[in-house]
C-alpha cells in the first residue's frame, strides 16, 4: 500500500511516498481503507526532530499521522463483523508513529467513530470527520475552559485556522461579539464566507466619521466589506488583518470603547501578547502597548493552547522570567495547569456532532497524499486555512 515514510528528522523533503505491506488487523481491531489523513502542526515539530513537546519523538524510519477517516474493510478477531464497510474516523492515540499517513490503518474498535449524516441528509465528509476527529474535540474542550456567553467580547488569534474557525463560529452562536485576527485577505475571505450570516457592522457605540484607516466606516488592515464597514448583518464580528502593522489599532476601534472580555490564544508570542492586552480598555489610555511590553490589560480572561508562533504569550506562565504581571485570569487548555482530559471520546461526538447538525461548517485545507510534504511546508509557512487534511 501506498504510505507516506518519515526516514530521518529535517525539512519536509524527509517525507517520502513508499510502498509498504497492508497491515493486519489482530484482536479488538479493524482495517480501514483511509482516505482523508489529518495533519497537524505538531506533526512539523515532530518531523524536524524537536523534543520537549507533548509527544517523544517516534523511532525512525516510522509512519506519522494520528486521525483518519475512510471505510472498514475487514475486522479483527473479537470485533463485530457488521462494522465492515461502515464510514468510520478514529484518532489512533498520542503517539508520534501512529501510521495515519497510510492507505490502510489498523484501529482499536473501540476508537471508532461511525461518521453522521450532515446537515444535508448525505454522510459528512471524510475530511471533515477527520477534522472533528482531532481539532475539534480540542475546541469543544477549550470552549468548555472559556465558557463563551452571550455578554462576552471575544478576541481570537489565528482565527483562519483549524481551531480558530471553529472558535470564532462557536462564540457567534454564543451571541458574543467577536474581532478575528487573521493573516491576509485570502484569509480573511475565508472567516467571512464561512460566517455569511454573521456579517459585520460597526459597535452600537462606535465613533462616527473616520477610522483610523482613513475610509469612513473601514477600520485599518481589514479588507473591504469586512470589519467597520456599514453592511447589513449582525454587527458582532470583526475581521483584522494582524500582517497590516496598523491591527492593533484596528483590533480597538473594533472594540469601540468596550474592552475585549475574552482572548482565545494559540499563537503566543508578539500577537498574542498584543492580543492579550486588548482586555484592558480599548481607547488605548489603559491596556498595554502594541507591543507587549506595558502590563496594563486590566481583566477579563485568557484561554491559552499552545504557541504556534515559536514564543510564550507573555501574559502566561510559560513565558518565565518575560512574563507581564495583569489582573489578567489566565485558563490553560494544555500544559500542566489545563483540567485533565481522561476521556477523549465525548469531546470527539461533540464535534462530530456539530459539524453534523451544521453549527459548525468545517474549514479544511486539502493536499493530495502523495505531496505530504508539501502539506508540512505550507503548515510550517502559515499559508494554511482551516484543518490541513491529505486526500
Amino acid at each position: 500500500m501506498d504510505a507516506i515514510r518519515h526516514h530521518s528528522f529535517g525539512p519536509p523533503e524527509v517525507l517520502t511516498l513508499e510502498q509498504i505491506p497492508d497491515p493486519v488487523p489482530g484482536p479488538g481491531e479493524v482495517l480501514v481503507d483511509v482516505v482523508a489523513h489529518g495533519v497537524h502542526l505538531l506533526d512539523t515539530s515532530t518531523r524536524r526532530g524537536e523534543a520537549g513537546g507533548p509527544l517523544p519523538l517516534p523511532t525512525l524510519p516510522t509512519v506519522p499521522g494520528r486521525e483518519i477517516a475512510g471505510t472498514v474493510s475487514d475486522v479483527g478477531p473479537g470485533v463485530d463483523a457488521s462494522w465492515r464497510g461502515r464510514r468510520v474516523a478514529a484518532h489512533l492515540g498520542a503517539v508520534p508513529d501512529g501510521g495515519g499517513y497510510a492507505r490502510r490503518a489498523v484501529v482499536v474498535a473501540e476508537k471508532l467513530h461511525p461518521i453522521p449524516d450532515g446537515p444535508d441528509g448525505a454522510p459528512l465528509d471524510p475530511a471533515d470527520a477527520t477534522a472533528m476527529i482531532g481539532t475539534g474535540r480540542m475546541a469543544v474542550y477549550t470552549l468548555d475552559i472559556a465558557a463563551v456567553t452571550a455578554a462576552d467580547i471575544v478576541v481570537v488569534t489565528g482565527a483562519a485556522g483549524a481551531l480558530g474557525t471553529l472558535f470564532v463560529q462557536e462564540a457567534l452562536q454564543s451571541g458574543a461579539r467577536v474581532v478575528a485576527l487573521a493573516g491576509g485577505a485570502a484569509k480573511l475571505k475565508l472567516l467571512r464566507e464561512l460566517v455569511a450570516d454573521a456579517l459585520p457592522g460597526p459597535p452600537p457605540d462606535a465613533a462616527p466619521g473616520p477610522m483610523p484607516g482613513g475610509v469612513p466606516g473601514q477600520v485599518a488592515g481589514a479588507v473591504p466589506g469586512t470589519a467597520l464597514d456599514a453592511v447589513p448583518g449582525t454587527g458582532r464580528l470583526a475581521l483584522v488583518d494582524y500582517s497590516d502593522p496598523g491591527w492593533v489599532d484596528a483590533a480597538r476601534a473594533a472594540l469601540g470603547s468596550s474592552p475585549a472580555t475574552l482572548v482565545l490564544d494559540g499563537v503566543g508570542g508578539d500577537l498574542g501578547t498584543a492580543a492579550t492586552a486588548l482586555l484592558g480598555t480599548s481607547d488605548g489610555t489603559t491596556d498595554g502597548a502594541s507591543d507587549g511590553t506595558d502590563n496594563g490589560a486590566a481583566g477579563g480572561r485568557l484561554v491559552a493552547y499552545g504557541w504556534a508562533s515559536g514564543a510564550a504569550n507573555r501574559y502566561t506562565a510559560w513565558a518565565g522570567a518575560d512574563r507581564i504581571e495583569s489582573p489578567v485570569e489566565v485558563r490553560y487548555a494544555v500544559g500542566p495547569d489545563a483540567p485533565p482530559m481522561s476521556d477523549q471520546r465525548p469531546y470527539q461526538e461533540r464535534a462530530l456532532a456539530r459539524a453534523a447538525s451544521g453549527r459548525w461548517r468545517v474549514a479544511t485545507h486539502r493536499v493530495p497524499f502523495a505531496e505530504a510534504a508539501r502539506a508540512h511546508r505550507e503548515l510550517e509557512e502559515r499559508r494554511t486555512t482551516g484543518k490541513v487534511v491529505l486526500v
